[in-house]
């Protein structure tokens, strides 16, 4: 486990230290050494009593809850509506045409659109989030659930497997590696999005507190949000691929050995 740490990360000090240096040399007001990023982080978010600070719970939190929930609307959505879709030949001629229409509009226009339809606050930034992130999801698994091999699902309806049985014992295991490849694309959007929501209009977030610390040109302050974004952006992407592996492992034996 150490040595796997030290495989990934040992560039990151090698980097902090030349980041370092290279700063110091330059003098600018807009690029911070690490060190000064560090303290003022520490200062605003994590020099409370319970090591977070009134600042850090009242916008890290919202934003995590706000992240979380819109993913958790986008996969139910996404994956419902896209397995529907992969499996009723019907239902894709209909609805084919509107999905590629509206995956190709960017998702921070709609942000302006549903700054009409919602009330200021988090159904706006609800909205946005799901908007966005829910593409990847659908298109894979419409794909996934059109690929699942007929002579599975023949044989189970020669058989007499009722159709719910079906579906959650061979539609979408099936599909699953497809699905999953779009949870992970949607894990790093929501992230993006999450903040671009924060950015107009919020009075909590940590969309907000770049917005506060690019008005008063707290430049370390600005950075650290840059930093705590980049330090979420990993701890949810392993803690996704520590769900993901134990729930592929069949598909990935399946390959080693075609």
């Amino acid at each position: 486990m150490i040595k796997t740490l030290i495989k990934r990360l040992w560039l990151v000090p090698v980097v902090l230290i030349a980041w370092e240096l290279i700063t110091k040399a330059v003098e600018s007001p807009y690029f911070p050494p690490p060190t000064v990023i560090v303290s003022r982080m520490y200062e605003m978010w994590f020099s409370g009593p319970l090591i977070l600070t009134d600042e850090a719970v009242d916008n890290f939190l919202p934003s995590i809850v706000r992240l979380i929930g819109s993913w958790g609307v986008a996969v139910a959505v996404g994956v419902a509506l896209g397995v529907a879709i992969g499996r009723a030949a019907w239902l894709a001629d209909y609805i084919d045409p509107l999905v590629e229409f509206a995956r190709a509009v960017p998702p921070p226009v709609m942000f302006s659109v549903f700054l009409v339809l919602f009330t200021m606050g988090t159904q706006l930034q609800v909205a946005t989030i799901v908007f966005g992130i829910v593409w990847p999801i659908l298109l894979n698994s419409i794909d996934g659930a059109r690929n699942v091999d007929r002579l599975q699902i023949e044989t189970a309806t020669v058989f007499g497997v009722p159709a719910s049985l079906r579906l959650f014992r061979i539609i979408l295991p099936a599909a699953s590696p497809k699905i999953f490849a779009g949870l992970r694309l949607s894990v790093s959007l929501a992230l993006i999005l999450m903040i671009v929501s924060e950015l107009k209009g919020s009075t909590d977030g940590i969309g907000y507190l770049l917005t506060i610390a690019s008005a008063n040109s707290d430049m370390p302050a600005l950075w650290g949000g840059v930093v705590v974004l980049g330090v979420l952006g990993y701890v949810f992407n392993t803690l996704f691929l520590m769900v993901e592996r134990p729930m592929l492992t069949w598909h990935r034996g399946a390959r080693r050995t075609a």
